[in-house]
């Protein structure tokens, strides 16, 4: 049982950490963020790119906070269910500007990698604290 709750808690401390990565991450594609918002936009029936990873960023990092704050979350069941349908390269808008960059824009892709990451961590930092 100690060892099982030893590797939750360098779950979690890794989990704090790459959080706390990602918000500076996030911060050093300011510029680069300027430029998508003007060449990549949206439609009416679409979220634009930006949008997209806005929402699938503010899940991800809501759920990361709580187990920052908690060392759990709140409906752990449901936020196992969402945090397998947020796989980030599954949304259109993502996975396309991904695709048609891949020689530019190397922090957001970057960050982009790294969000989905921290998806998986805190999915499966959820996933043992069901054992």
């Amino acid at each position: 049982m100690a060892q099982f709750l030893n590797k939750l808690a360098i779950q979690q401390d890794i989990i704090v950490q790459l959080l706390a990565q990602l918000t500076v991450d996030y911060q050093n594609t300011k510029l680069e963020r300027k430029e998508i918002s003007q060449r990549y936009l949206g439609s009416e029936e679409y979220f634009s790119f930006l949008e997209e990873l806005e929402l699938v960023t503010v899940s991800i990092r809501g759920y990361a906070s709580q187990i920052e704050e908690r060392a759990e979350v709140e409906n752990r069941e449901q936020a196992i269910a969402e945090l397998h349908q947020l796989r980030v390269f599954d949304r259109s808008a993502i996975a396309q500007f991904y695709d048609e960059t891949r020689s530019g824009y190397l922090q957001m892709r970057s960050y982009i990698r790294m969000l989905d990451y921290l998806r998986l961590l805190v999915l499966e930092y959820l996933q043992m604290e069901e054992r």
